[in-house]
């Protein structure tokens, strides 16, 4: 095992949801004291804070970094700094902060995300996410996300074979997943005929994705301590992350086959051969499913089924709850909610809690390693990690 891996040792975390009694500011105060709390620190002991944080006029705070201060009079004068890449902008920050540990600079560090966006109407919402695509050619600035992943459900159709019916099968189980999670935006049963027909209740919302394709509006957070592997020893719960890498491909859809994922494959192989693992070894997995078009692009991405096959992980019930690899146990951000700066540490907050066997909501026996991957744009930014909790 590496000896020079950066730890999660803590980790707190909002319900994501329609929270209109709380600001970001609220939001970022609620996580940041669970989780100095789930520590046993003060907060003058941390070095470093990083924000995970979209905003794109979603709300009016503009420095939002400094927001972090006013959870504790402790932190005044820590440095802060906040990370933007679209929706993996939380995963951005998590890295700065393994980025600041690896250096030297800090030994302990919180990273937030949060977004707050429930206020907004959805065409405002669709709108200010709209600006992590490419502006510079009106074929694409004109593009919604739900319009882009579209394409790639229509692609998909042409190439191979229609996917509409692994799409509704991958909402169904995250509905599911959902039930148990406590946290979770949305914890209502969505059988597979209602998500695989086109309804009053369930209407198209661009060319080939149902309203129960695509991921929710959110506000939320949520929050993790990281710790040097020397501080890490101290914390009664130790998640090491093994590997975490970074790939980034074109922003211009044009410049590249949507369908191929190819952000995504790297990043994830990355990640498992710098952890010296396998999909085999992996007990569980949490994947950036904005829409089901992308989790069932991400199987293949992974290596679980070829190209053009990802219905393969469906059928064999191998990404579902207690099948060999489930994946998004959480519910997604289809069901638990994407509250766009706080799903990449969100993601690593219940991996974190799986792995020390402290599972909010669904659980797998005895985990070992656990796979993040969580995404900015369409397959542009491209975060992978892989974390195993380190027993003494």
């Amino acid at each position: 095992m590496p000896v020079d891996c950066v730890s999660i040792v803590a980790a707190g975390h909002s319900r994501f949801g329609r929270l209109e009694g709380s600001t970001l500011e609220d939001l970022i105060v609620q996580v940041t004291r669970e989780a100095l709390a789930d520590a046993a620190l003060d907060a003058s002991e941390i070095d470093a804070l990083f924000l995970g944080h979209f905003n794109a006029g979603m709300v009016p705070d503009g420095f939002a970094a400094s927001l972090l201060l006013q959870a504790d009079p402790g932190f005044r004068f820590t440095p802060a700094s906040r990370c933007e890449n679209a929706c993996a902008s939380g995963s951005a920050a998590i890295q700065a902060g393994v980025n600041a540990i690896l250096s030297g600079s800090a030994e302990l560090v919180l990273v937030v995300g949060a977004e707050k966006m429930t206020h907004n109407t959805t065409a405002q919402v669709t709108h200010a996410l709209a600006g992590a695509g490419y502006q510079n050619d009106p074929a694409e600035a004109g593009l919604s996300f739900p319009q882009l992943f579209g394409m790639a459900a229509r692609q998909y159709a042409e190439r191979y074979h229609c996917p509409l019916s692994s799409m509704a099968a991958i909402a169904t189980k995250n509905h599911s997943n959902a039930m148990a999670n406590p946290l979770a935006q949305m914890h209502r049963v969505m059988d597979f005929e209602y998500c695989n027909n086109v309804s009053q209740g369930n209407p198209l919302v661009a060319p080939s994705l149902r309203l129960t394709d695509c991921s929710l509006i959110s506000d939320g957070a949520a929050a993790i301590i990281l710790a040097s592997p020397q501080r890490a020893r101290a914390f009664r719960r130790d998640v090491q992350i093994r590997a975490m890498t970074q790939v980034n491909d074109f922003l211009p859809i044009a410049q590249r086959d949507i369908l191929a994922f190819e952000g995504p494959q790297r990043a994830i192989h990355s990640a498992l051969r710098g952890a010296n693992v396998t999909l085999a070894d992996l007990s569980f997995a949490e994947v950036h499913d904005c829409f089901t078009i992308a989790e069932l692009l991400i199987y293949e991405a992974m290596g679980l089924a070829p190209k053009g096959e990802g219905h393969r992980a469906l059928d064999n019930g191998s990404v579902r709850a207690g099948g060999r690899l489930p994946v998004n146990l959480s519910g997604g951000l289809k069901a638990k909610g994407h509250p766009v700066g706080a799903t990449g540490v969100s993601m690593h907050a219940l991996a974190f809690r799986q792995l020390t066997r402290e599972a909010i909501g669904l659980s797998v026996p005895n985990p070992e390693f656990g796979l993040v991957f969580n995404m900015g744009g369409m397959a542009v930014a491209n975060y992978a990690s892989v974390l195993q909790a380190r027993r003494y």
